[in-house]
């Protein structure tokens, strides 16, 4: 499968029309709005401020989300706790079972006076969907913002070609607050697959709920983005949609009917029973640090005079190098280049063990990043990077209380541990696309036992869940499943056909590498 910006890129060498294109206006009139400080008569600010009171200045408190149904059952818990405001924004969300939920919870909640901030980025929100972000803005305490949209919202390849520096930048980020005082980063999009809400593939991802002064930090990030010129609102892009209150009332029977069945569904019940359960809780699933809230400047969608080290790359290489004793990377795309690989040698070279986790080509839903992640393999092998590559089977944490069934995993998780203490998960792919063309956005927090206890997880889910990939006697690649008493060992790469190898060695010679 190719990934969205390849088949812009494709589509816009391919396209020999003469068309032209149509344009977005930045300009377009918009209020600027702010996150709302200093809510503490709301029911959260009643459970969190105790909480956060009796921790030491600067630290926040971390929960992780590895489990897809209760990562989903959080969000609506939040949004139907809310009072005040919702601020979210996300890559994606799809037209799909949970992407319904997902609008429908956040609806419900402007319909009992809560404001919605919903800043979505428009890699698949065109066309269909411009319907329902002018139905929604309708809604007088609902308003949608698509960052950084296409002129053209149909035939998209025109922008490609066109257009191509500027809509080939996207917005990665990934962000849920509510009332100002709980926020849920990571990795997750808004669709079935990160959610253990389908029958084929599921993703294996992992969020952190954050409380403490880390949701102010997420909010003023979230004012930037939302009130920058890419954040364009309904009217600034597109055609005019005739009687947009209409569409909403077409849209809210839509949003019922799918609730309506999501309700009777077993997953439905693993959701509500997940709800009880977070309601029940106090606060024994967070961890209490200091941290760093690292993420790109909205201006390096412009691209004119953006470094990847004014980013968050350069906030990331700054831990890495604070690397004494070892670093566990964790990337479902990992294309690391020649410098990447320097870089990995560098580490290596001070005496530092270096290990990368990533999605076998099985596994890789994004066959096309495989093709550029493969060619550094042996290289990387070579210097003494331990490498292990997600199996296609592997365990999906939540999958098996859903629709899941025997369901293909996804390594989807962004992620890095240095020395066991220090933690990283969010949006940043190691890859060129997450240094210098999407906008990223992730903590470090800084816990020995998180990190200790992340490090357990880990260590446990590449045994059970990953090849080792070696290299043979004879130089060439072997993948290693060491997960029973005797290991076997595959002399090519698992779990796929002979087509599928074909194409992805075919993708190999397309100079495209730096978009992966």
């Amino acid at each position: 499968m190719l990934t969205p910006h390849v088949r812009l890129l494709l589509g816009a060498a391919l396209l020999m029309v003469g068309a032209g294109c149509a344009s977005v206006d930045f300009d377009s009139p918009k209020e600027v709005t702010c996150h709302k400080e200093d809510l503490n008569d709301t029911r959260m600010a009643q459970f969190v401020e105790p909480l956060v009171a009796g921790q030491p200045e600067g630290h926040s408190g971390f929960a992780l989300q590895r489990d897809g149904v209760e990562a989903l059952a959080a969000r609506i818990l939040l949004a139907k706790g809310a009072e005040h405001t919702i601020d979210t924004q996300y890559y994606l969300i799809t037209n799909d079972r949970v992407g319904k939920v997902f609008i429908g919870t956040l609806l419900e909640a402007a319909d009992r006076g809560v404001r919605v901030r919903l800043l979505l980025d428009d890699i698949l929100a065109g066309g269909a969907y411009d319907d329902a972000v002018a139905a929604l803005s309708s809604h007088p305490n609902f308003e949608v913002r698509i960052f950084n949209p296409f002129s053209s919202r149909g035939l998209r390849v025109q922008d490609g070609l066109f257009d191509f520096s500027r809509v080939n930048r996207r917005m990665h980020n990934k962000s849920f607050t509510v009332d100002n005082e709980i926020t849920i980063i990571g990795g997750r999009n808004i669709a079935d697959e990160y959610f253990g809400a389908r029958s084929d593939r599921n993703f294996g991802d992992a969020d952190l709920m954050c409380i403490g002064p880390v949701v102010d930090d997420v909010s003023h990030m979230f004012d930037d983005y939302w009130n920058s010129r890419w954040a364009a609102p309904v009217g600034a892009f597109g055609k005019p949609v005739d009687n947009p209150e209409k569409k909403l009332e077409e849209l809210r029977k839509v949003l019922d009917a799918n609730g309506a069945e999501i309700a009777q569904s077993i997953y439905g019940e693993a959701v509500k029973a997940d709800i009880e359960m977070l309601v029940d809780e106090e606060d024994e699933g967070f961890y209490w640090a200091p941290y760093r809230l690292v993420y790109d400047p909205v201006s390096k969608i412009a691209g004119r005079g953006f470094k990847a080290g004014d980013g968050i790359a350069g906030q990331l290489h700054e831990e890495v190098q604070k690397a004494t004793e070892e670093v566990l990377i964790v990337s479902p795309y990992f294309v690391p280049l020649k410098s990447g690989v320097e870089y990995l040698e560098e580490l290596i070279g001070r005496g530092i063990r270096v290990r990368v986790v990533t999605n076998s080509l099985g596994a890789n839903n994004h066959g096309i990043v495989h093709s550029g992640y493969m060619a550094y393999r042996k290289r990387m092998l070579q210097i003494g990077v331990e490498l292990y590559e997600v199996k296609s089977h592997a365990h999906v944490v939540g999958v098996d209380r859903g629709w899941a069934g025997a369901a293909l995993a996804t390594l989807h998780t962004k992620a890095f541990l240095v020395d066991r203490d220090t933690l990283f998960l969010g949006s940043f792919n190691w890859d060129p696309r997450s240094v210098d063309l999407n906008t990223e956005l992730g903590a470090v927090v800084y816990s020995e036992e998180m990190g200790h206890d992340v490090a357990l997880v880990a260590d446990d889910g590449i045994k059970k869940g990953t090849y080792r990939v070696k290299l043979g006697e004879k130089g060439g690649l072997e993948w290693w499943d060491e997960s029973g008493p005797e290991p076997i060992v595959y002399t090519g790469e698992p779990d796929v056909g002979w087509w599928r190898k074909f194409t992805v060695n075919l993708g190999r010679m397309l100079p495209i590498r730096k978009q992966l």
